[in-house]
């Protein structure tokens, strides 16, 4: 009779920490080993080796039943793997033995039932390599794979991709495998270990099978490892396993998943197929605040809607039209909508006496930071305390007077601040602007005209009226209007691929008469309008004006925004830069490598390709003569694609601080934009801390990449530690003009939009990328390169660039007329689930608000009322709430 077969699976003896290694015992340990077990164990090892001995009997009968029952012991005790089994560990003696028989035996049942033994202790037993398990498996009886227990069945898995990559190199059969493989993902898929069934299925190049094989009850789970392992999957296979998460949402009808991947994807077959899909009109509606959020331009025609009512209510969502009433709404709900003076953010009389005599007279330069500033705090409020103040009827009107504080271009940026400050609310912000247009002063005139592509940035209109008032002022003479016209259009239209725009700007590009500022900014606002198109007429009227550039141009600062033109472009398209990537290396060797840099940081931005950061490192760790910018361009690569995910991000600060130690100088100035980059509107205590130290340093470039830099980590949080480090500085630097004004604008940015803006390009759990708003930054970053030629010198403007990555960072919940709707939710900081057991909690640390609220960075929100269904997965932005139909009140 066989012992009590629990008894078996009981815990391991002191002989575990010899398991691995196969016994050679002599005869005396063995009997002092006799001696230890309990009269069980022996009972229980004395009838194994009965068995093995009855196997080898020639009389089939009696085989068959030891067999059987060797079988029924092995199986018993595999179910728990906490130690090695019993039955496993008194058979290992025997090991050879029984392959040594195995291999005399006739084909037949028995000899099946003798390999599906073998197969379990080569578990244990098989020397490293040897894959022995899986050799005895597909030779045994075809049995359900399961009943040996998980460890097995994992062990097995783990033979059969060494396997098949030894097949794969021979280019052998590997039908046998396959069917193996199905049976070990069905097992993997009905036990909760999806991720290890994914991972199998990786090994074996056959994704596909996925899709089979989930159900209702785990492909979220399976679709969320899929998501997160592409971050670290080389291309092409990256998009392939979204592929396949993208089928399995659609096939389970999670659409806004499913437009989430094709979002990321940037794929609009993909897209128009889930509105296609999904017939549901609330949930339509919800897709299009995700596709606004994400900030592209998307048709939809009336292949998707019969209806033109509802297909011009969807279009209008998906135009932001009501952005800018959204944002009020949580405003007034946190009650910030009183405006800000200049003076309410710097805070001087905190300061001790010297710094706050100087700050009375007034300066250009200071006006204009004060202007920028304004612009930044007040952004989208529609109210401020020097541009929008009503008029008095005698001084005829005061937002002229602050207009003529500032000098000739700095007129430019206060007119375009007026813009800003109402932002996303095209109707007033034109009727406001329509003054500026009849002055005789032609910057003020540039500043309206950017001012109404400030205006339009985000936000669609039915009748384009950006395009409509600023297409006659490109080609006027004064290069100043040009540039205002030109950067308004980059602006408003940015990664619409709008055709009349570029038929408008491409004859710029190789214009011999035009000045190069105004052919560098147009480069820009053609790269920004065609962002990540891949466009090649737009790719080769740049490349075709930087041949055409003189030695003494090349040599210029703005030139620089040229290559950066045909960067974004390419923005995240990987391979496809290949070709113009070769096209560059005829270029004159003085913007070569510039653009070389450019081309590669921009085409893997968001990727998190290891390779090309490593790349990176490798040309900033050169020690190069003076004179050399492609550095720099490198440094902002290294930080462009390493931002995709935490751990990558980690991995680029810590680089960057070995390149602050051992670089050239050149490097040493993109470093603080690199990680102002990095850790953009979420302040990290260390990166704060570096950045600080390098606020004070001897070299004043370096000192004002810093600042501006410390403004980018802190945008828009209000945090209260920077904003203190600002004032320091502020009182610090109260001589140096220069240094001042970069204080100035990160005071104006830790403060963006009185603290309920963001300027992070990543939204929807850091998953989604907005390449508008990557375009903005880096066009901004690549300007701080040089930042005493271009932001001190007369392009300040180029900080509008900014508008384009400002997002609110709320939740705003609404009910299905899309009206407000205030609910409980609790907020809290992301915890990362993947792959983890059960139904583990997704957010730690939180507290619970009334809607709409403020998303930090890293933050997560969950409703916390069962009383509505959320449309959309991830709580962020416009989240449409239907009320629940099983929900019952409890009084």
């Amino acid at each position: 009779m066989a012992p009590d077969p629990n008894g078996a699976s009981g815990s391991g003896t002191k002989d575990e920490a010899a398991a691995k290694t196969p016994a050679k015992d002599p005869k005396k340990k063995d009997e002092k080993k006799d001696e230890d077990l309990s009269e069980e164990d022996l009972a229980l090892k004395q009838q194994l080796e009965l068995y093995v001995e009855r196997v080898q009997d020639p009389d089939p009968g009696l085989q068959k039943i030891a067999l059987e029952s060797m079988r029924q012991e092995i199986r018993t005790s595999t179910s728990s793997m906490t130690s090695v089994p019993k039955p496993l560990k008194f058979l290992r003696p025997h090991y050879g033995t029984l392959k040594n028989y195995y291999e005399t035996m006739a084909d037949s049942e028995l000899k099946k039932l003798l390999a599906d033994i073998l197969s379990v202790l080569a578990l244990t037993m098989s020397a490293e390599g040897e894959r022995e398990s899986l050799m005895y498996r597909l030779v045994g009886s075809e049995g359900d794979i399961g009943s040996w227990g998980h460890e097995y069945v994992r062990n097995l898995a783990g033979e059969i991709s060494q396997e098949y990559a030894k097949r794969q190199s021979e280019e052998s059969q590997i039908e046998d495998l396959m069917e193996l493989v199905q049976q070990i993902v069905a097992f993997h898929m009905k036990h909760n270990a999806e991720p290890e069934a994914v991972d199998l299925l990786m090994e074996v190049e056959d994704l596909d099978l996925l899709i089979e094989h989930v159900d209702k009850t785990n492909f979220k789970r399976t679709c969320l490892y899929l998501t997160s392992a592409a971050k670290y999957l080389p291309g092409p296979d990256d998009l392939l396993v979204l592929d396949i998460a993208y089928m399995i949402y659609i096939k389970y009808e999670e659409y806004p998943n499913a437009l989430q991947i094709a979002l990321f994807l940037d794929n609009m077959q993909y897209v128009r197929q889930v509105f296609t899909s999904c017939e549901d009109m609330l949930r339509r509606k919800q897709f299009c605040y995700i596709i606004a959020r994400h900030g592209i331009t998307f048709e939809l025609d009336e292949d998707i809607f019969t209806d033109d009512d509802d297909r011009e209510a969807l279009q209008d969502i998906i135009n932001n039209s009501k952005l800018s009433e959204g944002y009020l709404t949580l405003a007034r709900d946190i009650e910030v909508m009183e405006p800000k003076s200049p003076e309410d953010i710097y805070k001087a009389h905190l300061l001790d006496g010297r710094a706050s005599a100087g700050a009375s007279v007034d300066s250009a330069r200071q006006n204009l930071a004060a202007t920028f500033v304004n612009a930044f705090v007040n952004a989208g409020f529609g109210q401020d305390k020097l541009m929008t103040v009503p008029s008095d009827s005698s001084s005829g009107g005061s937002s002229g007077n602050w207009l003529f504080k500032n000098k000739e271009h700095g007129k430019a940026s206060a007119a375009a601040s007026l813009g800003m400050i109402l932002l996303w609310d095209v109707d007033t912000g034109l009727s406001l602007l329509d003054k500026y247009f009849h002055s005789n002063d032609n910057h003020v005139i540039s500043g309206a005209l950017l001012g109404v592509g400030i205006v339009n940035c985000g936000v669609k209109g039915d009748c384009d009226p950006a395009l409509a008032l600023l297409a006659d002022y490109v080609g006027k003479e004064d290069p100043s209007i040009r540039i205002g016209a030109i950067m308004g259009l980059g602006l408003s239209y940015a990664g619409s691929q709008h055709e009349q725009i570029r038929s408008r700007l491409s004859p710029i590009l190789n214009d011999a008469k035009a000045p190069l500022d105004v052919i560098a900014f147009s480069a820009i606002s053609l790269g920004l309008i065609y962002v990540g198109s891949c466009n090649e007429e737009v790719a080769q009227a740049i490349i075709f004006s930087l041949m055409d550039r003189s030695e003494s141009e090349l040599a210029e600062p703005l030139t620089r925004l040229l290559p950066l033109g045909l960067g974004l472009l390419y923005l995240g398209k990987q391979e496809s830069v290949e070709a113009t990537a070769e096209v560059s290396k005829t270029f004159n060797e003085k913007i070569r490598k510039y653009c070389d840099m450019t081309l590669l940081s921009c085409a893997y931005a968001g990727t998190g390709n290891v390779l090309k950061v490593q790349n990176l490192l490798g040309h900033c760790a050169q020690h190069l003569e003076k004179g050399e910018t492609h550095q720099g361009a490198a440094v902002i690569g290294i930080a462009m694609v390493a931002m995709a995910e935490e751990l990558g991000l980690e991995m680029a600060i810590r680089s960057l601080e070995h390149l602050l130690q051992y670089g050239e100088q050149n490097i040493r100035r993109a470093v603080p934009l690199a990680l102002g980059l990095l850790c953009i509107s979420n302040p990290k205590v260390n990166v704060m801390d570096t950045l600080s130290r390098l606020s004070h340093d001897t070299d004043s470039e370096v000192a004002m990449a810093a600042v501006i830099s410390l403004g980018l980590i802190g945008a828009g949080t209000n945090n209260a530690r920077i904003a203190g480090m600002l004032r320091n500085l502020s009182s610090y630097y109260y001589k140096d003009a220069s240094l001042l004004f970069c204080v100035r604008i990160a005071q104006g940015l830790v403060h963006l939009g009185k603290g309920l803006l963001t300027l992070n390009p990543y939204h929807s759990d850091r998953f989604l990328l907005s390449p508008n708003a990557l375009g903005g930054l880096v066009t901004i970053l690549h300007a701080c390169l040089d930042i005493k030629a271009i932001v001190l010198g007369k392009y300040h403007y180029v900080l509008y660039f900014f508008v384009l990555a400002m997002q609110p960072r709320m939740l705003m919940t609404v009910d299905e007329n899309l009206k407000p709707l205030t609910v409980p939710v609790r907020v809290g900081q992301a915890v990362d689930v993947v792959g983890q057991a059960g139904r583990p909690k997704t957010i730690t640390g939180f507290q619970t608000h009334s809607t709409p609220v403020l998303l930090a960075a890293g933050d997560r929100a969950e409703l916390a009322t069962e009383k509505y269904i959320p449309l959309s997965p991830i709580l962020e932005g416009f989240v449409i709430l239907q009320e629940n139909p099983e929900y019952r009140d409890d009084q």
